[in-house]
């Protein structure tokens, strides 16, 4: 027998049936759209993910630095200078590669003054003080004072050097009022790259790197380099070490020469730049790093010789994490000992 409900208790069944399934129904459909909305977040993260992956990385910095030898501004050089009334006429067929790079680094062979005296050699240099005026036109940033030539002038010359370079904005590196000075590097910041100079020579008086030395210059002592490197190296990415050392006309490096370079690499060293033989040397590739033996002259009352009438500027890229690539940049002198290019790169620079 079926049972008969009341038609009231029938009518309140119906309504509830229908609620449960408006409830039941909504509650689906909140399910399906935070579906909805889940799987669209999914897609949007991926789509920016994609974006963003698809996004080129900045390109990695880079800075270019050009190295030149030795720089004499006195004797043949200075008369030259003098008649012309151009300081900066040594420079005018060489500066467009010079002003081409971030920074210019060389060795300056010789004070820059009017005072002082004779110290016994013929062959001692003093360069007019209005010569800076020419370094500076023609884009010199560093230049090293380590060398056997500073010194030929006394201590007032010395001094006067440094106070010249400051005035136009060059800074001297390997030399300095006392020795904490002499063994100071020189920071640059190019393009975010913070690079240190160091200087140094074995061709004077272990008395002028002296503790109560005044004023001093950096002598060539293995692991007070290496001391000076570690500490540059806290404060920069690139470490380039200037050394005035070697034996005169000579174009191939000694072992000893060899054994401190790589040392100095192995150390920490970036770059290793030589001068003072007057003539090229090699350049060598070890450790990541970048060795000059010796780059000859760049400005100098040379011209008695084929290997003396010939130099090279290098031409360096560097990162952060060290040397990019290098150029070898020929050049020769004219009769009045300007130097200019003197044909193809040997080396062209590489992106590394």
């Amino acid at each position: 027998m079926i049972a008969r409900f009341p038609r009231a208790l029938l009518f309140r069944i119906i309504l509830y049936a229908a609620a449960a399934a408006l409830i039941v129904g909504a509650g689906m459909e909140g399910i399906a759209r935070e579906r909805v909305r889940t799987a669209a977040h999914q897609a949007s993260a991926r789509t920016a993910a994609e974006r963003i992956a698809a996004i080129p990385p900045p390109p990695e910095r880079a800075a270019t630095l050009v190295f030149a030898g030795d720089i004499m501004l006195s004797r043949a050089v200075g008369r030259i200078m003098a008649s012309e009334g151009d300081w900066s006429y040594p420079f005018r067929e060489i500066r467009d590669e010079l002003s081409a790079a971030d920074l210019t680094v060389g060795n300056l062979e010789g004070p820059i003054s009017d005072r002082g005296a004779k110290q016994g050699s013929i062959y001692s240099f003093r360069a007019d003080p209005r010569a800076v005026a020419g370094l500076a036109d023609a884009g010199f940033d560093v230049l090293t004072v380590a060398n056997n030539h500073i010194w030929d002038y006394g201590p007032d010359a010395v001094r006067d050097t440094f106070a010249h370079l400051s005035a136009f904005g060059i800074a001297a590196v390997g030399g300095g009022e006392d020795r904490i000075e002499a063994h100071s590097p020189v920071i640059r910041d190019i393009n975010g790259i913070r690079i240190a100079f160091l200087g140094y020579t074995n061709l004077v008086p272990k008395s002028r790197d002296h503790p109560d030395a005044s004023p001093a210059t950096a002598y060539l002592d293995l692991n007070a380099a290496l001391a000076d490197i570690a500490r540059a190296k806290e404060e920069a990415d690139i470490v380039a070490v200037l050394l005035h050392w070697g034996n005169e006309y000579e174009t191939r490096a000694s072992s000893f020469q060899r054994d401190v370079a790589h040392t100095l690499i192995d150390g920490g060293a970036a770059l290793v730049i030589g001068h003072h033989p007057h003539v090229v040397g090699e350049v060598e590739q070890y450790g990541g790093g970048l060795i000059a033996y010796s780059l000859g002259n760049f400005v100098f009352d040379q011209n008695f010789s084929p290997d003396t009438r010939r130099g090279l500027l290098l031409r360096v890229a560097v990162k952060r994490g060290g040397v990019r690539g290098f150029e070898e940049i020929p050049i020769a002198f004219t009769k009045t000992f300007q130097p200019y290019r003197a044909g193809n790169s040997q080396i062209p620079i590489t992106n590394g």
